[in-house]
């Protein structure tokens, strides 16, 4: 029986995301390249969820980054430069803080709607993360050049990762070339 994205971050909020591995081991791994790199958007303000009659065509109608979001992000695409962290391709969320998050870390980032958000549609979350969890799967057999990042919600991380966390935050997976991946670290913003 799969969990929604909803009842994953529920069962998750006890645990403790605390690294397990020195960071200056992650950083090698990632320089290495072929790990996924899932990034939760940065600080937004006003509070929790969008309004009600918020549109994704919209920013305005949506809660989007602050000031502190931006600085976030700017903060973990420099530390990604700094340690020479190759970046094969880019996703993101088509919610807007999603997208300026990614847009700021990475530079360019291309929409997938299977990282959004289904507040509205909960049946869909079962798809979509199983869609995610292929994609990340396939990468050990293509092994692009460099990493792949995936900007999305707190929510879909903890259904892909099993870890809650903050935002501008990271865990970084190993795909393992079957049914999804393995979650080998978390990196704070």
């Amino acid at each position: 029986m799969a969990l929604s994205r909803r009842a994953w971050l529920l069962a998750a909020l006890g645990a403790a995301a605390a690294p397990c591995m020195a960071l200056e081991d992650i950083w090698s791994r990632l320089r290495h390249g072929g790990l996924v790199i899932l990034m939760r958007h940065g600080s937004t303000e006003g509070g929790y969820g969008d309004p009600p009659d918020f549109r994704l065509d919209d920013c305005r109608t949506q809660r989007n980054l602050g000031e502190a979001g931006r600085a976030e992000a700017r903060r973990v695409g420099e530390r990604l430069r700094a340690e020479r962290v190759p970046i094969a391709r880019v996703y993101t969320s088509p919610w807007c803080r999603c997208r300026e998050t990614a847009r700021i870390a990475f530079g360019e980032a291309e929409d997938w709607e299977a990282l959004g958000l289904f507040i509205d549609a909960p049946d869909r979350e079962a798809d979509a993360t199983a869609r995610v969890l292929k994609r990340i799967a396939s990468y050990a057999r293509t092994k692009p050049h460099g990493n792949v990042a995936m900007v999305t919600h707190a929510v879909n991380i903890a259904a892909l990762s099993q870890r809650t966390v903050k935002p501008a935050e990271i865990v970084v997976m190993r795909p393992d070339g079957c049914c999804g991946a393995r979650t080998i670290e978390v990196i704070p913003p």
